[in-house]
């Protein structure tokens, strides 16, 4: 795109140069100054795009670090849910147990 308005450009610049070469100068310099502002303008925006980009890639980063660091997390979580679960089972038996015995003891003390 910039390629083709730089070809227009240049051949409005010839039209004028043999249409009324004595204000040619005038009107080159002035083109000129409004091309050093459009050139300007392109590396504001090469520049907003990277900075864009690198923006983009950094929160990437981040929220991939982010979830990363939740999935590890649900994993600990899960790991010592399994580890209470487990001791709760265990202290249940052994509560079971205890039922048990009680009851023997009673039924030997009662007899």
């Amino acid at each position: 795109e910039e390629g083709k308005l730089y070809v227009v450009d240049s051949l409005n610049n010839l039209n004028k140069l043999n249409v009324c070469p004595a204000e040619s100068q005038h009107s080159l310099d002035e083109e000129q100054n409004t091309g050093g502002a459009e050139e300007s303008m392109a590396g504001n925006n090469t520049r907003n795009q990277f900075l864009f980009f690198v923006t983009f890639i950094l929160t990437l980063t981040i929220s991939l670090a982010l979830v990363s660091f939740v999935i590890f997390l649900i994993f600990q979580t899960r790991n010592e849910v399994d580890q209470i679960s487990s001791r709760l089972l265990s202290e249940k038996k052994n509560i079971e147990e205890l039922k048990k015995l009680n009851n023997i003891i009673l039924k030997h003390l009662n007899q």
